[in-house]
């Protein structure tokens, strides 16, 4: 089976997507360098090589992840996911995340619940921690209790989590969360 890779411009920098022939493998938040966003991506799929033309599938994806870092309303839920590396528990995760509307929060556990298990919160943040789809399956849409921003591995961290839901019209309710961050 043959894996390609491209990377490509968004609001946020430049990000990676990676994909086979049952769909996408990984996507990729921008890293202080191409390269190193290049490097990251490539641990989802090390066997891929760079397409200069993605197919149609591919460049719709990509066209609707910039969208939706420009602030449009996007869903992703279109995209399709290659999810046979991915463990059961993550994939259920993941699909229940990918529910998340654009400017709208859930927490760690209202995810628990949702997969039917309210004691899996811890899980859920290591699931999404390891989430190879970022965008798509937007963990950066998961908040700690009481809507605190957490948990954040893309490069920046924090910051790059809040700026996401802004471009996104997410509004915090409380304004310590940007105090937090300051």
């Amino acid at each position: 089976m043959a894996y390609s890779y491209t990377l490509f411009e968004t609001a946020i920098g430049r990000c990676g997507l990676a994909w086979g022939s049952r769909g996408i493998l990984g996507v990729q938040l921008p890293e202080k360098t191409h390269e190193a966003t290049r490097t990251r991506l490539l641990r989802h799929c090390p066997a891929a090589e760079e397409s200069e033309r993605p197919p149609k599938n591919i460049l719709r994806a990509i066209e609707e992840i910039q969208s939706l870092m420009r602030g449009e309303k996007k869903s992703l839920r279109t995209i399709s996911l290659d999810m046979s590396r991915v463990a059961p528990f993550n994939a259920r995760v993941y699909e229940t995340t990918r529910a998340i509307a654009p400017g709208q929060t859930r927490t760690y556990g209202e995810i628990a619940r949702a997969i039917g298990d309210a004691s899996a919160a811890r899980a859920v943040g290591q699931a999404l921690g390891r989430n190879p789809f970022a965008i798509v399956v937007p963990c950066h849409r998961v908040v700690g209790a009481n809507a605190r921003l957490v948990g954040f591995s893309a490069n920046g961290g924090i910051a790059t989590k809040l700026r996401m839901l802004m471009i996104e019209g997410w509004r915090a309710e409380e304004q310590s969360l940007f105090e937090e961050l300051a």
